[in-house]
Protein backbone atom coordinates (compact mmCIF):
# COMPACT_ATOMS: atom_id res chain seq x y z
CA UNK A 1 0.00 0.00 0.00
CA UNK A 2 1.38 3.80 -0.77
CA UNK A 3 0.40 5.95 0.92
CA UNK A 4 0.46 9.59 -0.46
CA UNK A 5 1.43 12.82 0.83
CA UNK A 6 -1.75 14.57 2.79
CA UNK A 7 -3.50 10.96 2.85
CA UNK A 8 -4.54 9.46 6.32
CA UNK A 9 -1.62 6.71 7.36
CA UNK A 10 -3.65 3.36 7.82
CA UNK A 11 -4.10 1.99 11.29
CA UNK A 12 -1.07 -0.61 11.81
CA UNK A 13 0.51 -1.81 15.51
CA UNK A 14 4.26 -2.77 16.24
CA UNK A 15 5.94 -3.94 18.92
CA UNK A 16 8.74 -1.66 20.84
CA UNK A 17 12.01 -1.71 21.34
CA UNK A 18 10.73 -3.21 25.13
CA UNK A 19 8.25 -5.57 23.66
CA UNK A 20 5.18 -3.13 24.32
CA UNK A 21 2.59 -2.61 21.33
CA UNK A 22 2.76 0.47 20.03
CA UNK A 23 -0.62 1.53 17.46
CA UNK A 24 -0.88 4.68 15.67
CA UNK A 25 -4.43 4.88 16.71
CA UNK A 26 -2.92 5.62 20.35
CA UNK A 27 -1.47 8.94 18.93
CA UNK A 28 -4.02 10.01 16.91
CA UNK A 29 -5.44 13.42 17.30
CA UNK A 30 -3.63 14.39 20.22
CA UNK A 31 -0.12 14.48 18.75
CA UNK A 32 1.60 14.39 15.73
CA UNK A 33 3.54 11.30 14.67
CA UNK A 34 6.42 10.93 12.36
CA UNK A 35 7.51 7.57 10.79
CA UNK A 36 11.29 6.85 10.23
CA UNK A 37 12.70 3.43 9.30
CA UNK A 38 16.02 3.03 8.76
CA UNK A 39 18.46 -0.19 8.16
CA UNK A 40 19.86 -2.03 10.83
CA UNK A 41 23.47 -1.79 11.15
CA UNK A 42 24.63 -5.61 9.17
CA UNK A 43 22.32 -4.86 6.55
CA UNK A 44 23.51 -4.16 3.21
CA UNK A 45 21.63 -1.00 2.52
Amino acid sequence: MVVKAGQIAPEFALKSHDGRVIRLSDYRGRQNVALVFFPLAWTPV
